[in-house]
């Protein structure tokens, strides 16, 4: 029952993994991570993204416009550009190293130490696309909520609000930690792969049959 327990632990944790890191990337190139109401056309909806800003319009659809300078950005954007990208690569990287430490793989099925080592480092690699994507996507919140209770700013100036790529952020970073947390208990426990159990009870047939043998008169 054990044996079979780590191999859908491993399972669970690559596809809970996979899955944060598609919404990782999902969340790097959507538009909405502000929105803004404006209460003089309410039929107009601006959101603002990592690369393009948008308006929405009930009756004419979305036009988006790329920024011109990634240096004329505001700071949280540009940074959160680059750790999205490190958040994207690490999760790659980590799906491709976990994938070939997997005990369902037969690739590699006798060298069992280096298989634990690509599921740590496929984990760990988790753990920092985790961090990375959730980060930026905090930072961006933050500023958002600063900005948006400033005092310095007229009441009639129209205010930045939550856009929903933040919280798809929020759910892949929490789903690759979580994903990377399943990998690596599994390393963490102590079970016996069933190759090693067959040499075992192999070797002691063999003692077996030749106390027999030595006992025969």
């Amino acid at each position: 029952m054990a044996l079979v327990y780590q191999p859908m632990m491993q399972l669970s944790g690559i596809l809970i993994s996979l899955l944060g890191w598609v919404l990782s990337c999902l969340t790097t190139y959507l538009p909405q991570w502000k929105n803004l109401n404006l209460e003089l056309n309410e039929l107009e909806i601006w959101t603002m993204g990592l690369w393009q800003a948008c308006v929405v319009q009930e009756e004419g659809g979305m036009q988006c416009k790329d920024f011109d300078s990634f240096l004329a950005l505001p700071p949280e954007l540009r940074i959160s550009r680059i750790l999205m990208f490190f958040s994207n690569g690490s999760g790659l990287l980590g799906l491709l190293l976990s994938g070939f430490g997997l005990d369902c793989l037969k690739i590699g099925e006798r060298q069992q130490e280096q298989k634990k080592r690509l599921l740590l480092f496929g984990g760990m690699l988790f753990w920092i696309s985790g961090i990375t994507a959730i980060v930026p996507v905090s930072w961006v919140a933050h500023s958002t909520v600063q900005e948006f209770w400033d005092e310095n700013i007229p009441d009639i100036v129209p205010r930045w609000d939550f856009g929903e790529a933040l919280f798809v952020g929020w759910l892949a970073g929490f789903c690759l930690i979580l994903g990377g947390s399943l990998l690596n208990c599994t390393i963490c426990s102590t079970e016996v792969h069933p190759s090693s159990v067959h040499y075992a009870v192999a070797e002691q047939q063999d003692q077996c049959q030749r106390l027999e043998t030595e006992t025969r008169p």
